[in-house]
C-alpha cells in the first residue's frame, strides 16, 4: 500500500485552515447587514459604537503591512518551489490570507462602520497565525528526525507534530466558534459569551505554544551537552548548519509568544477595550512580532537545511555508523568523521 507523503498532509491541514476561515465568514456576515448610520463615521471614531475598529484605519500602516506580508509570502512560495519543504505550506498559505486580512483595512478606511468587512478582516487577521504556529510544531519534528536526536525531545518526533498540530487546530476551530457567537449575537451576553469562547481558546493556544517553546529549548540544551559532535561542528555553507535553523526557529517562537500575550491581555479587556482601540498597538505587537516570526524563513528556508529525503539519508548514515564501530574502524557521521 502507497504510504500519505507527509508534505500532503501538511498541505492538506493548510487547505483545512483557509477553508474553514473562508466558510465561516459568509455565515457570520449574514447576521449583520449594514444599514445607513445617520452620523458621521470619521467626526468621532472612538466613541461611535458603530465604528468595530474604534478608530480610522491608517491607509499607510496598512499599505506597510500588505507589501511587507505579501512579499514574504512571495518569497517564501519562491522558496518552496527551489528548495522544497513543503511541509511549511501552511505558513505559507497563511501568510496570504493574513495579507488579505490586513488588505481589508483598507475598505475599513473607506467605511469605518461596516460590521461585515471588519468580520472578513478580523477572522483573517486573527485566525491566519494557527497556520504559522503549526509550522513552527512542524519544523521542530522535522529536525530532530533530521538530527536523529530524537531521543532529546520529551514526545518522540512523530508524536510531537502531531500532538501540537491537533491542538493548534481545536484551538483555532474553537476561535472560530467563539467569533462566530461574538459577531453574530443579537444581545450583550451572547456577545460575551462569544468573547470568553474566543478568549479560552487564545489561552490555551497560548499555553500549548509555551509547552512548545519549553520543549524545544530543552532540546537544544541537551544537543549542547550530550551532541558535543552534532553542537560543534561547522559547516563550510551555513545553509548546511543546522544550528542556524534553529535559531530561526527561535526567534519565530519568540514573535509569536509576543503576539499570543498581546491577543490575550486585548481580548480579556473586550472586543472595544482601550487596548483593541489602540492601532499602534495592533502593529506593533501583533502585526510586527508576526511579520518578524514569518520572514526569518526567508533568508534560513528550512528546505534548504532539510532535504526532502534527509530521513532515508540519515538512516543510511546511522546505518554506516553502526556497522563501522563494529569493526573497529571510525564511523563516518552527516557530521563527519567520529574520532575513536
Amino acid at each position: 500500500m502507497q504510504s500519505i507523503s507527509p508534505s500532503r498532509t501538511y498541505l492538506s491541514l493548510a487547505l483545512l485552515l483557509v477553508f474553514l476561515s473562508a466558510r465561516n465568514l459568509p455565515v457570520t456576515a449574514k447576521h449583520l447587514v449594514d444599514e445607513p448610520h445617520p452620523s458621521d463615521p470619521f467626526l468621532n471614531p472612538k466613541d461611535d459604537p458603530n465604528d468595530s475598529l474604534g478608530y480610522i484605519a491608517s491607509n499607510t500602516l496598512t499599505a506597510i503591512a500588505f507589501s511587507s506580508t505579501l512579499t514574504v509570502a512571495l518569497v517564501q512560495t519562491f522558496s518552496l518551489l527551489k528548495w522544497g519543504g513543503w511541509w511549511m505550506a501552511c505558513m505559507t498559505i497563511g501568510a496570504y490570507t493574513f495579507a488579505l486580512g490586513i488588505a481589508f483595512r483598507f475598505a475599513m478606511h473607506i467605511k469605518p462602520d461596516s460590521q461585515g468587512i471588519y468580520i472578513v478582516e478580523y477572522l483573517f487577521v486573527i485566525l491566519s497565525p494557527c497556520a504559522f504556529i503549526a509550522s513552527d510544531y512542524i519544523l521542530l519534528g522535522r529536525l530532530a528526525r533530521y538530527l536523529e536526536s530524537g531521543k532529546h525531545l520529551l514526545i518522540s518526533p512523530n508524536r510531537i507534530t502531531i500532538t501540537f498540530v491537533i491542538s493548534d487546530v481545536t484551538t483555532f476551530l474553537i476561535q472560530v466558534l467563539g467569533g462566530a457567537i461574538s459577531v453574530g449575537a443579537k444581545t450583550i451576553k451572547g456577545e460575551t459569551m462569544g468573547s470568553r469562547i474566543f478568549l479560552g481558546a487564545l489561552i490555551t493556544q497560548l499555553i500549548s505554544f509555551l509547552i512548545f517553546t519549553a520543549i524545544f529549548l530543552r532540546f537544544m540544551h541537551h544537543m549542547r551537552k550530550f551532541e558535543r559532535d552534532a553542537w560543534t561542528h561547522r559547516e563550510n555553507k551555513w545553509h548546511n548548519d543546522w544550528r542556524v535553523l534553529a535559531g530561526a526557529l527561535g526567534v519565530s517562537c519568540i514573535g509569536i509568544i509576543i503576539r499570543s500575550f498581546y491577543r490575550v491581555v486585548e481580548l480579556s479587556q473586550g472586543f472595544r477595550g482601550p487596548i483593541a482601540q489602540n492601532e499602534a498597538l495592533f502593529y506593533g505587537l501583533d502585526t510586527l512580532p508576526l511579520f518578524i516570526a514569518i520572514s526569518v524563513y526567508v533568508p534560513f528556508w528550512p528546505g534548504r537545511f532539510i532535504p526532502e529525503r534527509s530521513h532515508v539519508a540519515s538512516g543510511d548514515t546511522m546505518e554506516m555508523k553502526n556497522k563501522g564501530e563494529r569493526e573497529g574502524r571510525g564511523a563516518q557521521s552527516q557530521f563527519g568523521p567520529v574520532d575513536r
